[in-house]
C-alpha cells in the first residue's frame, strides 16, 4: 500500500484507525495502529468518565484524561497518533486545545461542522487538522471558510459514508440511497480537494464500512489517498474496550446492526441487544444529567443518556449499554492483533491490486 502525506507528515500505511467512544479506542489502541505505520486515533468522547478519580469537573477530568492518554500513547509508539474530537461536545474547545497543546499529531473532528478549528492553533503549533464531512457540499463550505477567516486549508478531508458505526452525517432515507454512497461522495469530494491544489495538496480518506484490502484497492481507484477504518480494529487484542464488548462483535450477525436514534439527533449504526430493547419501551429516560457531554441533548426528552450507555458497553455492562458498530462489524470472527489486522489488509490490498484475488 502507498504512503501519502497528511501536510508534510508521511502516513507510511495509508490506514486511519477511526477514534471510536467512549473509551474504545484509547492509548492501547492508538499506540499499536501508529505502530504499524498507521495514524492511531484517541477518541475524546466521555474522557471524564474514565478518570473519575482526577480532581475538579467533569470537563476539568476530560482535560486531564486527554492529557494523560496522549502521554500513554506517546510512551507506547514513536508513530503518528491523532485525536477525534467531535463538534457537538460541550468540552469541543477544551478538548481541542488540549490536543493542540501536548503536540498531537492530527486532530479529526465531524460530527457537525468544524468551522473554527484553524483558531486553534498557536503560530508554533505542528499539529495537523482534518475535518470529517459526509458531503462534498459540507466539504467546499469548510475550505472557504478556512480561507477566508483563518488562511488555512485542511490537511486532509475524511469523508464518512453511510456505512459507518457510531453517529451518521445523513437523513435515515439517505442511508440506502445511492446517489449518498461512499463512491459516490469520494470522486465528489476529490474533486472539490483538487479545486485548491495550487494552493495545498488535500488528500482525501474515504470512512464508513471498509473492511478489507480490497475495499482499500477500491478507493484509492476512485481517488482517496488513504482510508479510515474503526470496526476491524474493535476486535484486536490491543482496542481498549472490554473483552465482553468485543465478543458482542464476533457473535453478531448481519441482521443485528441496525440504525438507532440517537439522543445526539442524528441516526445512528449499532448492533442490536437488550439495552437497545429496553430503550424502544421506555425504560431507559433519564432522571438528570451531571455530564452535559453533547450540545444539542436535552436529557428531559432524552430516552436514554448515550454518554453512560457508551461508557457502560465499553466497561463490559451490555445490560446497560450497546455497541456502535460499521455495517460489516458482523464478519469479525475473532480476537486478532492489530499487526495481523494490517498484514491481512495488505496481502489482500496486494491481490486485489494484481487482479489475483
Amino acid at each position: 500500500m502507498k504512503s501519502f502525506f497528511i501536510g508534510n507528515i508521511e502516513i507510511k500505511t495509508p490506514v486511519i484507525q477511526g477514534g471510536m467512544g467512549v473509551g474504545i479506542s484509547l492509548s492501547g489502541l492508538a499506540s499499536a495502529v501508529a505502530n504499524e505505520g498507521g495514524v492511531g486515533v484517541i477518541s475524546c468522547a466521555g474522557l471524564g468518565l474514565l478518570y473519575p478519580k482526577g480532581k475538579g469537573t467533569y470537563p476539568e477530568k476530560c482535560i486531564n484524561g486527554l492529557k494523560e492518554e496522549i502521554r500513554k500513547a506517546r510512551a507506547k509508539t514513536k508513530g503518528i497518533i491523532g485525536v477525534n474530537v467531535m463538534v457537538a461536545l460541550s468540552n469541543y474547545a477544551d478538548m481541542v486545545r488540549t490536543a493542540i497543546e501536548e503536540k498531537i499529531d492530527v486532530v479529526f473532528s465531524g460530527a457537525g461542522l468544524p468551522l473554527d478549528l484553524p483558531s486553534y492553533l498557536t503560530p508554533e503549533s505542528t499539529t495537523k487538522l482534518v475535518p470529517i464531512v459526509s458531503s462534498s457540499r459540507a466539504a467546499k463550505i469548510i475550505c472557504d471558510k478556512w480561507q477566508k477567516n483563518y488562511n488555512y486549508l485542511p490537511d486532509a478531508i475524511v469523508v464518512e459514508g453511510p456505512k459507518a458505526g457510531g453517529h451518521l452525517g445523513f437523513k435515515k432515507e439517505q442511508l440506502q440511497d445511492q446517489h449518498y454512497a461512499l463512491e459516490a461522495l469520494i470522486p465528489e469530494v476529490v474533486m472539490i480537494a483538487s479545486s485548491y491544489k495550487e494552493q495545498k495538496q488535500i488528500p482525501v480518506i474515504a470512512a464508513g464500512g471498509i473492511s478489507t484490502g480490497e475495499d482499500i484497492a477500491h478507493f484509492m481507484e476512485l481517488g482517496a489517498a488513504g482510508v479510515q477504518m474503526g470496526s476491524i480494529f474493535v476486535t484486536t487484542q490491543e482496542c481498549d474496550a472490554s473483552e465482553t464488548f468485543k465478543e458482542v462483535y464476533i457473535h453478531s450477525k448481519s441482521e443485528d446492526v441496525l440504525i438507532i436514534e440517537s439522543p445526539v439527533g442524528m441516526p445512528g449504526r449499532a448492533i442490536d441487544g437488550e439495552f437497545i430493547h429496553n430503550v424502544n419501551s421506555g425504560l431507559e429516560r433519564p432522571k438528570s444529567c451531571s455530564f452535559h457531554c453533547i450540545k444539542t441533548c436535552d436529557y428531559t426528552k432524552s430516552p436514554y443518556c448515550i454518554i453512560k450507555a457508551l461508557y457502560n458497553a465499553a466497561k463490559g455492562n451490555m445490560k446497560k449499554g450497546y455497541a456502535f458498530a460499521g455495517s460489516n462489524a458482523f464478519l469479525a470472527e475473532k480476537i486478532s492483533s492489530v499487526k495481523e489486522v494490517m498484514s491481512t489488509l495488505e496481502r489482500e490490498f496486494f491481490l486485489a491490486t494484481h487482479k489475483l484475488a
